[in-house]
């Protein structure tokens, strides 16, 4: 049995939440799926939207990345791989999950899925899950605390080697 991973850092600035956004993208493959919780304003796009332009760039796409709040997804080629960027706020049961195909693309593509609770059972065991909590009461605007669990075997390595130094 796999051991749990949890990790927990503390971003001042955007720039920061991007940067790892970036790095992280190079360790991303088909089949991951990455879970972004926290509430409205926390940061869950702007994380996505980082990983998604830094993985378009590599295959020389500059593309503007809307959040998928009201088409639900998103899906971008990025030469090896397609990314789903799901955003499921506005659904009510976890059935519209299956209409939209996003289980399939769970095994085929690297999925970043906003407001995972709404995924209910058919979240998977070998996700990623980022929590991202913003802390209004900090000296700095941009600061956000950001909570990674997953599967050791999976996640450890590959988020800690993300993480800057």
């Amino acid at each position: 049995m796999s051991q749990a991973f949890s990790h927990q850092v503390h971003f001042s600035t955007a720039d920061q939440t991007r940067q790892f956004a970036v790095t992280l993208s190079d360790h991303l493959k088909p089949g991951d799926v990455v879970l972004l919780q926290g509430e409205i304003g926390a940061g869950k796009t702007h994380l996505a939207r980082s990983l998604i332009q830094a993985r378009l760039a590599k295959v020389g796409i500059e593309e503007d990345v809307p959040s998928p709040t009201f088409t639900l997804v998103q899906t971008y080629n990025v030469g090896t791989a397609e990314i789903w960027h799901a955003d499921l706020y506005r659904l009510t049961h976890p059935d519209e999950i299956e209409e939209l195909g996003l289980t399939q693309a769970f095994d085929d593509a690297i999925c970043l899925i906003e407001w995972p609770d709404r995924l209910g059972e058919l979240q998977p065991d070998n996700a990623l899950l980022i929590s991202i909590e913003s802390t209004p009461d900090s000296d700095q605007e941009d600061h956000r605390v950001i909570t990674f669990s997953g599967d050791a075997d999976i996640w450890r390595d590959r988020v800690l080697d993300a993480l800057p130094a």
